[in-house]
């Protein structure tokens, strides 16, 4: 398993290239030591928008796999307001 990228507590439109920015060098990082499968951790996130939550969908074009781990209260509400719980629980790791 990789060291988790530890996302922001904002995940807004105003932090997106920022996060965005940190989470290439991430998986940049983590793409050298082959790491095969990439943890995202999403326990820090406060605020999110669709902006955030469309720079977590865009992982689904990386050649890792993936998964979000502690995802928070905000992340997990969020997703539940724009229909996208069925998609947050397959990425979600399940212990």
């Amino acid at each position: 398993m990789s060291k988790p990228f530890e996302l922001p507590e904002e995940m807004t439109i105003y932090s997106a290239v920022e996060t965005r920015d940190a989470m290439l060098a991430w998986l940049t990082e983590q793409s050298t030591k082959s790491s095969k499968l990439l943890c995202i951790s999403a326990a820090k996130v406060s605020e999110i928008d669709g902006s955030g939550l469309q720079l977590l969908a865009s992982l689904s074009h990386i050649d890792h796999h993936w998964q979000l781990i502690n995802p928070s209260t905000a992340l997990l509400e969020a997703c539940k307001t724009l229909g996208l719980s069925a998609w947050l629980d397959q990425q979600v790791a399940h212990s």
